[in-house]
């Protein structure tokens, strides 16, 4: 992969060691970048190393990586500082708690350590940059970079520039993410949620109505996309997908069932926050099903299938 826009050896600084920064640790070194891992937490900090170590394995039992996982693992360390991460480096992945008082007080801690140079991406799932990186310093050098969980398996990133965020900086991360493998995807103007969990917004609150009118059982939800919508969408998207489902294209489904879904959406204008009640009868179906203890073992599974999938995508690379 090409990354050469890191040049002279620079680092790349992960801050926030969970699942996402962990998960972008490994994304980072797979492509060549050494890559420094801070978490304010040291309990999450050390258990980001072996659980790398552990991915990487995996990947490489599945062809995902060429390189032995040790010589990959050994370019993450763990930095004893926010100062000690970001010092000498090109760009900086916030992945903290998904707040907009702690990402703003990093915002401010960055402020005062950061060169006049680091671009600094945050993996906000839905707060807007401007809530947060505005009126400092850094705030041209700050934008959303927003991925899929994990971000070393589903590739696609979000990138959302604050009103502030300048196209230099924007650039910078385009060619930053593609360069270690990443699918992007440019938001254009700022709007909570921005674009992948707003489409997972409208399918999740549908499915929970579903489920609370007694329509169908959450494994049965389950099916229709696992077994139905998802099989097409592993391959393209919304639009794609009708385009082809009409004799004459997109205009000529819009004018077949555009009724129809204007009438569904209708139906569901009332819709109120899942409830408490509604979230215990969800919990129970779905418990029924994986029981509480099983769910690490499943998410295990879910990567393992992630990265069968993604080894034959990168075969198919050719033909999309």
């Amino acid at each position: 992969m090409n990354v050469s826009q890191v040049n002279r050896g620079q680092p790349v600084a992960v801050v926030g060691a969970g699942l996402v920064g962990a998960g972008w640790a490994i994304a980072f070194a797979r492509a060549g970048l050494n890559v420094r891992i801070y978490d304010a937490n040291p309990h999450t900090a050390s258990a980001a190393l072996p659980w790398a170590a552990n991915q990487l394995a995996a990947l490489h039992r599945h062809g995902l990586i060429d390189e032995a996982p040790e010589a990959v693992a050994a370019r993450l360390t763990l930095a004893d500082s926010l100062a000690q991460a970001i010092d000498g480096a090109a760009y900086v992945q916030e992945s903290v708690l998904e707040r907009v008082d702690v990402k703003r007080q990093l915002m401010l801690d960055l402020d005062e350590l950061a060169d006049a140079h680091v671009v600094i991406g945050s993996s906000s799932s839905g707060i807007k940059a401007s809530d947060f990186a505005n009126d400092l310093t850094i705030s041209p050098r700050v934008l959303i970079a927003h991925p899929v969980n994990p971000p070393y398996l589903v590739p696609v990133v979000e990138l959302v520039p604050s009103t502030q965020t300048s196209p230099d900086t924007i650039a910078f991360t385009e060619r930053l993410m593609r360069g270690i493998g990443q699918s992007v995807v440019h938001v254009r103007k700022e709007i909570e949620g921005f674009v992948l969990n707003r489409l997972q917004a409208a399918l999740l609150r549908e499915a929970w109505a579903l489920q609370r009118d007694g329509i169908a059982s959450c494994e049965d939800i389950d099916k229709t996309v696992r077994d139905g919508l998802g099989w097409r969408w592993s391959f393209m998207g919304p639009f794609e997908t009708i385009d082809l489902n009409a004799p004459g294209g997109v205009a000529d489904y819009a004018n077949r069932l555009g009724p129809l879904y204007h009438s569904i959406a209708r139906s569901r204008t009332e819709d109120g926050p899942w409830d408490d009640a509604l979230i215990a009868r969800v919990e129970r179906d779905r418990r029924a099903h994986l029981p509480a203890d099983a769910l690490a073992a499943r998410r295990d599974w879910r990567d393992e299938r992630l990265m069968a999938f993604a080894a034959v995508r990168a075969k198919d690379a050719d033909n999309r």
